[in-house]
């Protein structure tokens, strides 16, 4: 039997860089191995830069633009070659970080930064450069592949609420017949939810440091007592465009991580009640889908159209949601000044991005798929008539506060009436006919239909989706 093991190219072990590779590919830019290696040269170079710009360091005199240049080329040119090139390194020092420290120095040997070449990784333990390549990483992702995935996808929801916002729909609490609704209002719940959350992600802070091996800045004032180390430690990592933490241990403590996933894993869960919502609307035949020519439903049954996307989204919304909480639990703890469960656990910050991303795609997709069938939702409102016994006992007991009479018990004559029986537009008017209304409530409720009964549910759409 062959073994896959041994296969060229070689075969992908996790669905994300298998079957699915196509959805979650913008991601490998951000949250790889081979991308937390570029952001680590980044972090590396421009914290030499930064070093020679504020003189914290005598004799680090200020860059010419073609030594920055050449200096900032190395991360924007760590291609496959350079891949391969620290990864030798690393087989040698057993050590990422200093790898890439020492693959640094290969680049600037022989050229006018020679001298200067013991700044790099100058004063730092591997943490330093570890928090902030994360938070770089994590903010390019979110902000530049999760949130225009997200976005996209509330805006798509919006657009399908906007248009069946005057859709009549029946409701079913508890599954069972209830107040009727608009498919549009039910819709536009969900997308409010949605963009609620989106809302956080995008106030989302990002934190770094860069203060030492026990974040105390002992290295930093021992080799060069006269800088204002802390100055400049708060101007490199608002340089880099995140928030500076001035309090930490050997780690940056990740907080803002866990506060991420949270609402990451939240807009995940919101999203597979939507998924789990259009998959019963789907089976109750409110939605139609279309037929994907080629496509087979079922390998037995070849009338089957299966709201497969929908499904799929929900079981990689449940794998995202698991590793984000997992995350969140485990990064906000770190024995004494350091321990290094945090590094293991954050090489799986891409996979939870990744299940989210692609569950993101699905229901996008499924979607794009879907037609309102207006006739299945007319037809399930007309054999639903009980559901105006709520509007016709509380306009009685709206009656009876005006001190018209008759109208005791309004509540427990419209159970007798319609619990347990079938109820149609006839016996609902008679019903109506026999109480002592005033004329004009009495022709208002008699108008009343499941398919009008409705409330405002249209207008709160138009009003408050955003």
């Amino acid at each position: 039997m062959t073994s896959f093991a041994t296969v060229e190219p070689a075969i992908a072990l996790g669905p994300l860089d298998g079957r699915y590779r196509a959805a979650a590919a913008p991601l490998v830019d951000h949250l790889s191995e081979p991308a937390l290696n570029r952001a680590r040269l980044h972090v590396e170079v421009e914290w030499f830069i930064h070093l020679c710009a504020t003189g914290a360091v005598p004799g680090a005199r200020e860059l010419t633009a073609d030594e920055t240049d050449l200096l900032r080329a190395i991360p924007r040119g760590f291609d496959a070659a350079g891949i391969a090139e620290h990864a030798e390194i690393e087989k040698v020092t057993v050590h990422d970080v200093k790898a890439i420290e020492y693959y640094i120095k290969r680049r600037i040997e022989g050229t006018s930064l020679a001298p200067l070449a013991e700044l790099v990784h100058f004063a730092c333990t591997s943490e330093d450069i570890n928090n902030l390549s994360y938070a770089l990483m994590v903010k390019g992702a979110v902000e530049q592949v999760w949130l225009p995935a997200a976005d996209a996808l509330a805006g798509q929801i919006a657009e399908l609420a906007a248009a069946s916002a005057g859709t009549p729909m029946l409701s079913r609490t508890h599954g069972q017949t209830a107040t009727p609704t608009t498919l549009g209002k039910e819709l536009a719940v969900l997308a409010h939810r949605l963009r609620r959350q989106l809302a956080r992600v995008r106030a989302q802070e990002y934190l770094g440091k860069i203060n030492g091996a026990t974040g105390t800045f002992g290295a930093h004032t021992a080799a060069v007592p006269s800088t204002d180390w802390v100055s400049v430690s708060q101007s490199f990592v608002e340089g880099l465009g995140l928030t500076w933490n001035p309090l930490t241990t050997q780690i940056e403590s990740h907080d803002w991580q866990a506060e991420l996933y949270a609402d990451v894993a939240r807009f995940g869960r919101i999203l597979h009640n939507l998924a789990t919502d259009v998959w019963t609307y789907i089976s109750l035949g409110y939605f139609a889908q279309a037929a994907v020519e080629g496509a087979i439903g079922s390998s037995a049954m070849p009338h089957k159209i299966n709201p497969i996307r929908f499904e799929n989204a929900e079981a990689n919304l449940e794998i995202s949601g698991a590793l984000l909480d997992t995350l969140g639990a485990t990064l906000v703890t770190s024995r004494l000044q350091r321990d290094l469960t945090d590094s293991t656990s954050q090489r799986n910050i891409g996979v939870a991005f990744g299940h989210s991303l692609l569950a993101i795609d699905n229901v996008r997709r499924g979607l794009k798929a879907l037609s309102v069938n207006e006739a299945a939702l007319a037809a399930d409102l007309d054999t639903s008539w009980e559901v105006l016994a709520e509007p016709i006992q509380s306009a009685m007991r709206a009656a009876a506060v005006a001190g018209v009479p008759g109208m005791d018990n309004p509540y427990e004559r419209l159970k007798d009436l319609t619990r347990g029986h079938t109820m149609d537009a006839a016996s609902i008017r008679a019903f109506v006919d026999g109480l002592d209304l005033p004329e004009e409530t009495k022709e208002r409720l008699a108008a009343l239909t499941p398919g009008t009964y409705v409330g405002l549910a249209e207008r709160l759409v138009s009003d408050y989706l955003n």
